[in-house]
């Protein structure tokens, strides 16, 4: 069966309406678009249409603006979607389960025991040195301690807490 009015129009400017596509923004859309036009036009009960080409760029315009729109509408529905329920995909929360909340909590609870157990020193410097990013020479100064001091506080405190999680890895 040969294709006659819209159709026939459509079929010797395939080329030049998919180079249209792809030049006002389209992308790798452009084929999937370009299909949907052909869908359009095959089922279309139309009349007689004047400038049938014409007719066809407006119809592929009008497809890219739709697509552009749905994508705009989509991408600004997850955004507002992520933003209510504060996950970062869709319908999942980022929150962690309560499990592991109160598995957390148990171990810092034991880290701050286990640095507790050094001394008050011990665990000062470790956290001044560690948390509060402070160069073990500025330690030493503030405490009124040697570097060597430092160090062997901040060994002490490492060796317990690498202890610490080797007890962790094997729950």
């Amino acid at each position: 069966m040969e294709a006659d009015g819209l159709e026939a129009v459509f079929l010797a400017n395939r080329d030049a309406l998919l180079r249209f596509l792809q030049g006002h923004g389209a992308g790798e859309a452009a084929e999937d678009l370009l299909h949907e036009l052909w869908l359009r036009v095959r089922d279309a009960r139309t009349g007689p249409i004047a400038q049938p080409l014409s007719y066809l760029y407006r119809a592929a315009n009008n497809l890219m603006l739709d697509r552009y729109r749905s994508e705009r509408q989509s991408t600004a529905r997850d955004r507002n979607w992520t933003e209510a329920t504060g996950g970062s995909v869709p319908g999942q929360s980022d929150e962690p389960r309560g499990e592991r909340v109160l598995i957390a909590r148990e171990r810092l609870e034991r880290v701050r025991t286990a640095l507790a157990a050094l001394g008050p020193r011990a665990e000062h410097i470790f956290r001044r040195h560690r948390l509060d990013e402070v160069p073990q020479r500025a330690i030493a100064a503030e405490l009124g301690v040697s570097l060597s001091t430092v160090e062997s506080d901040l060994r002490k405190a490492t060796r317990v807490l690498i202890d610490l999680r080797e007890t962790f890895d094997e729950a």
